[in-house]
Formats: structure tokens, sequence, C-alpha cells
């Protein structure tokens, strides 16, 4: 790796947040083809003459067991209907999600989500979070869940969780119809349908949710300066219910050039608002005295995602191709204007205006090759990405008697961040008896450049060769011995590059380091699974290391907690994890999966590293009754407390309840209950040199959704 400075200014572009007009086009254009396709749906069921036919159906395993990942198959999952896609992936086997969306696999928190095999701009940083949060689960398809990524696959470091989006390309034309509401004024409705005629297949859907999210925060530091021998605290309380507006669209075109090549096209844009009133309580104390005074804030804040995407595939005996080129965007605002009313010490109100604006582009193109031989199949493929954040914040002080705004020049900046990874890979797939493996190598190369509005812009470049392997011995016709190895680098997040200080809250402000290398990770997994006639499982056992670990370095500073990163902290990991399912008869299914691990942090602090040790845990209880047209499904789902970098943080559990009734072949009714005894609450604690830290984060996800799913067939 080498590092290189420039000395040449550059410009931030400016950012704007979503643009209605274009949406109000989109979503015109949208609706007529959905309609298109309603309206197709029905003249099809009216012109098609009655004739004998015969139907074979067969029943899709709900679990498929691939020797580098496994498929889960959430289609007709009762908690999907009228959910959303952060509901589906919760009741995932092996993936745990809190209230807030942070995502872990098997205890690993460094996930890597995907869309249809691919990155999204939506689907990085902390947009993620909204993008499930809003997603409808019932356009889900299937999950994929890979722990050790082969190197077929851009791992960024860690886990991989796939999302498969729905696509029918059964003959004919196809509609539905869904909605469900909830308590304060919350509800979603959406449509979709698809046309399949010869050689080409259309489908479409349209959404409208309003959401919302009650959230309660408290955060309490003690905060001193050894070299000034200055101490004090700062204590600050928040309550808000947040609404959102959410509107979404996608359309998708299949054609078939032959019999071997085909064609896709697909574009997609959802687009997120909300205008939260925020209330937050600040009491501080220090050597001059206690100030107590509410920081009111009123937003706007916006998100809005497009992507499109073409695709060309090829296939025959024996060889396949397919090639990608695919473009989406992320733009967002967050409004982080503010009113101060000061209690005491009493004194006239102060404004200050501020947002942060944000855009992110991906633009990637793909090519995958196999082909099979003598002992199994070949693999090969491309892909360059290349990324670029866009970033402006702002903060001034306005004036109350006349209006005048005075930029705050410490957090009013900003800056670009461009990516660009070229990577290649080659697999092979070798059976040999009882033995199958998958040996793979990617070669990437990274070349990253920060530009600030002003300033020098500064470039890094890094190269490595990272290796894959998966191993299975097929013990018996029911059992199979496997093992897993990957080494992947983890491209530092965007927004930790930032050359300057943002505004955070009253309480906080963030500080990049352009100069943060990637973390490079390792982990290993060897593992057995079982399957009897009505009983199957799993049991394995991993061990993760990080070298390089971007870790948080935090500073006291008039009051504020200023928290940066940097590299220099190492993490290890080892535990077991293991599943069973048991299926006793057709109506009952009962299954359980989890895992314990013992976790060694060593963190940079003022005086040197600090090495902490603990052990952590989750579980994962799922159960699913089918009585006639009655389907009822429970999952239960806990995280035990963990460590954290210098701290910790506390336990959290959520159980669901489901129920879907089928009135009619083709309506049917759901109920859903999400975290009914309200567990999602998550203390934490932060431990340095400088400081202590306490609080919680309460992400109020208890509540019952009412809904309907209607098909035209």
């Amino acid at each position: 790796m080498y590092f290189i400075q420039r000395s040449t200014p550059r410009r931030c572009k400016h950012i704007t947040a979503a643009n209605p007009f274009q949406f109000a086009i989109l979503r015109t254009t949208f609706s007529l083809t959905l309609l298109g396709l309603v309206a197709l749906t029905v003249e099809a069921r009216a012109e098609d003459p009655a004739v004998a036919t015969v139907t074979v159906t067969a029943k899709k395993e709900p679990v498929v067991k691939k020797l580098d990942k496994t498929v889960y198959d959430v289609s007709n999952m009762a908690r999907a209907a009228n959910g959303t896609g952060q509901d589906v992936l919760q009741s995932t086997p092996g993936v745990s999600v809190t209230a807030d969306g942070q995502i872990a696999v098997k205890g690993n928190t460094q996930v890597t989500v995907l869309v249809n095999g691919k990155p999204t701009a939506m689907m990085s940083g902390d947009e993620r979070a909204v993008a499930l949060q809003t997603m409808s689960g019932t356009d889900i398809a299937s999950i994929e869940v890979i722990t050790n990524p082969s190197a077929a696959y851009n791992a960024n470091g860690g886990a991989i969780v796939n999302i498969v989006l729905k696509r029918n390309r059964k003959p004919g034309a196809h509609a539905q119809l869904k909605g469900s509401a909830t308590d304060q004024g919350l509800w979603n409705a959406g449509a979709s349908g698809d046309v399949t005629r010869k050689d080409i297949s259309v489908h479409s859907n349209l959404a409208y949710r309003r959401d919302g999210t009650q959230k309660s925060r408290r955060s309490a530091v003690d905060w001193n300066n050894p070299v000034s021998g200055q101490a004090g605290s700062t204590v600050q309380t928040s309550e808000i219910f947040v609404r959102r507006k959410v509107q979404s669209a996608a359309l998708g075109v299949d054609y078939a050039l032959s019999d071997t090549d085909s064609l896709s096209l697909s574009a997609s844009y959802n687009d997120r608002a909300s205008r939260p009133l925020l209330d937050t309580l600040n009491v501080a104390r220090n050597a001059a005295g206690k100030s107590i005074y509410h920081r009111i804030s009123y937003g706007p804040n916006e998100q809005a995602d497009d992507s499109a995407s073409l695709s060309y595939s090829h296939q025959d005996a024996g060889t396949a191709l397919k090639a990608m080129l695919q473009r989406s965007n992320t733009k967002g605002l967050i409004d982080k204007s503010y009113r101060d009313v000061f209690v005491e010490p009493a004194r006239a109100t102060s404004y200050s205006r501020g947002a942060t604006r944000s855009a992110r582009h991906l633009n990637q193109a793909t090519l995958d090759w196999s082909r099979a031989s003598g002992h199994g199949q070949w693999g090969m493929g491309l892909d360059i990405q290349d990324e670029v954040n866009d970033l402006y914040n702002y903060q001034a002080s306005v004036d109350r008697l006349t209006g005048q705004e005075t930029p705050d020049a410490d957090t009013t900046n900003g800056y670009a961040v461009a990516t660009t990874l070229s990577a290649a890979y080659i697999t092979d797939q070798i059976r040999h008896g009882q033995w199958e493996a998958l040996l793979g190598g990617r070669i990437e190369r990274m070349a990253l450049r920060v530009r600030p509005a002003q300033g020098a812009m500064q470039t890094g470049r890094w190269q490595a060769f990272n290796p894959s392997l998966h191993l299975k011995y097929a013990a018996s016709d029911k059992t199979d011995l496997t093992l897993s190895y990957r080494r992947s680098l983890q491209r530092p997040d965007p927004r930790d590059l930032n050359p300057f200080t943002t505004y955070v809250d009253a309480q906080n402000l963030s500080r990049g380091n352009p100069g943060l290398k990637p973390q490079l990770l390792t982990s290993w997994e060897i593992g057995t699974d079982a399957d009897m006639e009505h009983l199957s499982g799993s049991v394995s056992a991993f061990y993760r290391t990080s070298r390089d670990t971007v870790a948080d370095a935090r500073s006291f500073a008039d009051n504020v907690l200023v928290t940066s990163k940097q590299n220099g902290g190492q993490a290890r990991s080892a535990g077991v994890t293991g599943s069973l399912d048991w299926t006793p008869d057709a109506k009952l299914s009962l299954g359980m999966d989890g895992g314990v691990y013992r976790v060694v942090l060593s963190t940079p602090d003022l005086y040197g590293a600090v090495r902490q040790d603990g052990i952590a845990g989750y579980i994962n209880l799922r159960a699913s009754y089918n009585a006639g047209p009655d389907n009822l499904s429970l999952d239960a789902h806990g995280q035990t407390s963990s460590i954290t970098p210098l701290g910790r943080h506390g336990a959290t559990s959520n159980v669901n309840l489901s129920w879907k009734r089928q009135l009619t072949k083709t309506l049917s009714l759901t109920v859903n209950a999400s975290d009914i005894f309200d567990g999602s609450k998550r203390t934490y604690r932060t431990d340095a040199s400088t400081f202590r830290q306490t609080g919680y984060d309460h992400f109020v996800a208890r509540r019952v959704y009412v809904g309907f799913v209607k098909k035209l067939e």
C-alpha cells in the first residue's frame, strides 16, 4: 500500500435533495405500466377458452444448503405478506437484526447486503437501515446467507446477505393488490403485476407507505481533561415519534433472444420523507456552573434512491455467461437547523441553521463465466465498481432580529470520496467421490481519492490477493462435514474519511480521518450437517480475526464529545453455532438456531491499547402451524450483552406473531404482531481515559398490523 498527497484544491459540488417532479413523472410511468398489466390480467382471464388442463405442482424446498451458502425460501412467509425487508431478515435463521437496523450473521456484525447478487447505493452506509425498514417484504423471494463468501463475491470483509427479489415468468398475466394498517395512522398499500407473452415478460410494482417509529434516547457523559484538570458532565434525553412517507416503484422487462440468450432490463425508484419534531433536553455541569436548555428541531429529512441495470445471459449445455451493467444512486438531506430554549440560566433563545446533504453514485460492470469440466466446474469473472460519495455540511448561527446567518467555519465543509475497485476472480469446483471442494482466488485493486472542497486532494491505493476455500465430505447420504475459509479487505466507510468536523447533536461532533486504511479480515468455519426423516440440524465452530481494525478515537472539548476514527485495533472471536429443525407432520414445524462466542478486542486509548475479553451469544426460535386455511407462525429472537471497543452493549429481545387466513382462493387476511414484549431497548456504556458514557436507545417496534392480499389470476 502506498499513500500520496496532492496540493490541488478541489471544490465539492452542491447536492440537492430528491426532486418531487422527477418522482411524479416516474410514478405516472410506473402507474400506467401497472394499470396496463392489471388490464391484461383481466383481459386474459376473459379471453382464455375453457380447455382441459393438467397442472403439475411440486413443493419448493424451504431451505437449500449449497457448498458456499444457504438459501431460505421466504416467498410464502406470513410475516412478509405486509411486512418490511427488515422483518424478513429478522425471521431468517442465522441472521440477527436489532430494531434500529443493525445486522449480524452468526455473531458477525461485518455484513454486506446485496440485492439480486449485486451491491446497490441504498444498501451502503447509514442509508441501509432505512432502506430495509421501508422495503416491501412481499417482494422478496428468498434470502441467501453466506457466512464465508467464495472468491466470486466482493465480501468487503465479512458475511453476505443476498436479497433475491421475486420475478414471475409464468405464462399469462397476473396481478396482486395488498394493504395493511395499524394505530397512529400508519398504513401501506401496494400493487404488482406481470405479464408473459411468448418471448417477453414485463413486471412492475407500485407502493405507498406511511411508516412511523417512536424513539427515545438518553446519554450521560462524565468527562475529564488530564492536562488542565477540568471535569464536568452532560446529560441528553429525547423522545420522538418519526412519521415517514415512502413511495416506491419498480419495472422490469425480460426478453428471450433465443433458447440460450436473454436480455433483462430493470429500474426502480424510492422516495422517503419525514419531518420529525425533536425536543432534546440538555443538562450540563462544569466548574462554571449548571446549564439547562431544550434543543428543538423540525427536519425535514429526505432520502431518494434509484437504480437501473441491463444484463445479458447466455446458457447452453455446460456453459454459462452473464454480463451486467448497473447504476444506482442515493441522495439524502438531513436538516440540522434548531433553536435553543434556555431554562437555566435564563437568556434569549438562540437559532442555528444547518444541513447535511449527501449523494452516492455507484456504477458497476460485471462479467461472470462458468463451464462444466470433467471434475466439476470452472468459473471466472471481472468486477469493476466506481463509487462517488459527495457530502456537504452547513451550520450557521442566525441573528433572531435580522435573520442574518454566520457560518461556523469548523462545521461548514464539503468533500467527495471517489473509490474505484477492480477485481478478477477464478473458482474451481471439484467433485471426487464423497468429496466436493470449491477453490477460489480474488485479486483486488482499490484506488481511493478524498477531495475536500478546499485543500489538497489525498489518494490511497491498495491491492490484495484474497483466497477462499470450501470443502464438503459426504460421510453418508444424510450427513456432511464442511470446512470454509475466506480472507478479504473491508474498505473504510466514506463518512469516516471526512477531513473536517461535522455537527451531530448538542453532545456530539464527528471528525473523519482521510488516512484510514482498509481492515484485513479472515474467517474459518468447520461444521457438520445432518438430515433425518423429520429432523435436521447443524453444528459449526468458527474463528475470525481482524487487523488494522477501525476504532473510535474520542476526545472532549467545550462540553462536546468529538468522535473520530483510527486504525490500530485488533479483534478475535471464536465460537460455536448450531441449528435444529423438526417437522413432525405436514402441519407443524419447529426450529431454533443460536450461538455462543468469545470476543477479544484490543483498542487504542490515550495511555495505550486496552484489551477486552467477553462472552456473547444469540438465539432464534421459530414455530409454524397450518390448519386448513389458517397459518400461525411465531419467531422469537434474543441477543445477549456484548463488548464493544472500550465499552459494552446491553441485551435485546424480540417476539413476533403472525396469522394468515386464506378467505378465498385469491384473498387472504394477515395479522402481524411485532415485538410483543417491547424488548428492543438497548443500553450502552463506554469507558475511555477522558470520559465515561452511559445511555440507551429505544426504537419501539411493538405494533399490530392488519392487512389483506388479493390476487388477480
